[in-house]
């Protein structure tokens, strides 16, 4: 008997006194056709070892042989038309993206008015309530396995619309985001089948009959849930909190980055016609389209919307805090990601896990480093003592030789998502000593993609002013400390005080180790402990990986753990005497 079939029984004991027979529904054939997925997923969320549902292979034959091509097709036949999906009040068409990789996209989608959507989606939940947790769940595992078809449109659709390589666009954009959905759904799962359906209920009255209630339990959804999504990862941040809000019987809204609308359309529409095949109200999942922020304003500050998922930037996500005061937010914002070097056994690894780390998607990731300390004496190394500057430059060098071949370096580096951050970019060369400067690399296949290598710059620790915030992007800081101690204590200060969801560090000191280690919980800040292989510092793992504590000004909440999901849902309950 597997974790799930057991956790049936026990449910079932608690409920009858006695050994069940388990008996799956009929009318619930998607929940019995794929509990065998969610069951994996409660296996690996419990013991947290290395699980995958969906292949991360683009190759892969589970998706047949032809989905790449029939996946860009698809994106290419949507651009220059109106996206297919009608919804409650539409008031115009609106085409809010362009393309990093200078693709001429012009999709369409429809601009509906925030109280129209609301208004629909309160309308469909008394539906999507009545069919149950079994039945919110199969027709959620249903749309996922339906997703996970798709991964190459979504996939190509993601590429697009961010700047990802192709690679990570598949990766990060199909099925690891579809299993943090499905991790998502776990959680959801725990937290709802914890509350049984009933109880009969008996208290003695000494002398006199016991006096005997029959008590009836009710999950229902909070009310309304926003999921405001970001521009460089629109279906890997956004999976969590839609899937979260969906099967634990809330109504929901997705509001996708003006910039990154393309991947949460497709997302929304697969969703749709899942819920709609049942015979359900499909506005139980909406589409928010706007270039007009007062939009987004409006559906946060519903009395309706009792749930924010939020990915972006610390200016809104103040206002969220200030302004969104009737709902639940689970937010992650800006933070500064630190490395620590005191020393290695391993240089040369270090240095390329450091330089991929680095260059992956041009830094655009939210558990990229930024700052890497090192002390000014320098450290020790497998290769002799290597000094603050030498160690700049064989970071440099490193750099170099992963992007020295065009098509490698465009796979990598993937194109800078918007101007700001080339901006940023610009700006980070001016200041402190320059150790590597960036510079344009040209892709074969998008001529006007904006591509650039990352940029190292040199500081001293009291250089604050500059590192204590984020440079979103292709920027690294490599500042000089006093001391290894002080590295630590300056990694743990920016982390407290600016946010993190990630710390590293190298070192084969086992007393200096354990300083790191107390620091990273004081800071509350996943940490990595001399990654040199294939493993890197922003890579999270499925199942297996909190990604942010939640505990720290990053973010305030992680995906996935049981908290992230069980404050969606109430329990109503009913009680009534039972006849003696």
């Amino acid at each position: 008997m597997n974790w799930f079939e057991q956790q049936q029984v026990d449910k079932q004991k608690k409920s009858s006194g006695r050994d069940p027979i388990i008996v799956w529904k009929s009318e619930m054939n998607w929940f019995e056709q794929h509990h065998s997925m969610l069951n994996d997923a409660l296996e690996a969320v419990a013991s947290r070892e290395y699980c995958t549902v969906f292949s991360e292979s683009p190759l892969s034959k589970a998706y047949g042989e032809s989905a790449q091509a029939q996946g860009i097709a698809a994106v290419q036949a949507l651009c220059g038309c109106d996206y297919p999906l009608q919804q409650p009040g539409e008031r115009t068409r609106v085409a809010t993206e362009s393309s990093p990789y200078g693709v001429q996209l012009g999709i369409r989608y429809p601009d509906c008015a925030p109280e129209s959507l609301v208004a629909a989606g309160v309308a469909a939940q008394p539906q999507w309530l009545k069919i149950g947790v079994e039945g919110r769940m199969g027709i959620l595992l249903e749309g996922l396995a339906r997703l996970n078809q798709r991964s190459h449109e979504i996939a190509h659709a993601v590429m697009l619309t961010t700047g990802q390589g192709a690679n990570m666009a598949f990766q990060a954009g199909g099925p690891h985001a579809q299993e943090r959905a499905l991790e998502a759904l776990a959680y959801a799962w725990k937290a709802m089948t914890d509350v049984p359906g009933q109880a009969s209920w008996e208290k003695p009255n000494g002398k006199n009959a016991p006096h005997k209630l029959q008590k009836h339990f009710t999950i229902v959804g909070r009310g309304v849930g926003l999921v405001v999504g970001c521009s460089t990862f629109p279906t890997w941040n956004c999976y969590p909190g839609l899937f979260a809000s969906l099967a634990t019987g809330n109504a929901t809204i997705v509001k996708p980055h003006p910039n990154a609308v393309l991947p949460a359309a497709i997302t929304v529409s697969i969703l749709r016609d899942v819920i709609a095949e049942q015979g359900l109200d499909p506005n139980i999942l909406t589409l928010s389209v706007s270039t007009d922020e007062r939009t987004t304003q409006a559906l946060a500050t519903h009395a309706a919307v009792t749930s924010i998922d939020y990915t972006g930037g610390n200016e809104f996500g103040r206002w969220l805090y200030a302004h969104a005061k009737q709902a639940r937010i689970y937010a992650e914002m800006a933070g500064v990601n630190s490395i620590i070097v005191e020393s290695t056994d391993n240089y040369e690894g270090m240095l390329r896990n450091l330089a991929f780390t680095l260059s992956l998607y041009s830094g655009q990731m939210c558990t990229t480093p930024q700052n890497i300390y090192v002390p000014r004496t320098g450290i020790a190394t497998d290769k002799g003592n290597k000094t603050f500057e030498q160690f700049g430059q064989d970071l440099a060098h490193a750099v170099e030789q992963l992007l020295s071949d065009p098509k490698t370096a465009c796979a990598v580096l993937g194109a800078i998502c918007s101007s700001q951050t080339l901006d940023r970019l610009q700006a980070a060369q001016n200041v402190g000593r320059v150790v590597l400067r960036s510079r344009f690399v040209s892709h074969s296949d998008f001529p006007k993609a904006k591509i650039c290598t990352p940029a190292i710059i040199a500081l001293e620790q009291t250089d604050k002013n500059i590192y204590e915030k984020e440079c979103f992007g292709p920027v690294t800081y490599l500042i000089a400390t006093a001391s290894a101690d002080a590295a630590v204590e300056l990694a743990e200060a920016v982390s407290c005080r600016c946010g993190a969801i990630t710390l590293g560090v190298y070192s084969t000191d086992t007393v200096f180790l354990s300083c790191a280690i107390a620091a990273s919980e004081r800071a509350k800040v996943a940490l990595s402990i001399n990654l040199t292989q294939g493993v890197y510092i922003n890579q999270s793992a499925s199942f297996s990986d909190y990604h942010a504590s939640g505990a720290n000004p990053a973010a305030n909440a992680s995906y996935t753990t049981l908290a992230f999901v069980a404050d969606r849902f109430v329990v109503v309950q009913r009680r009534e005497h039972t006849p003696t």
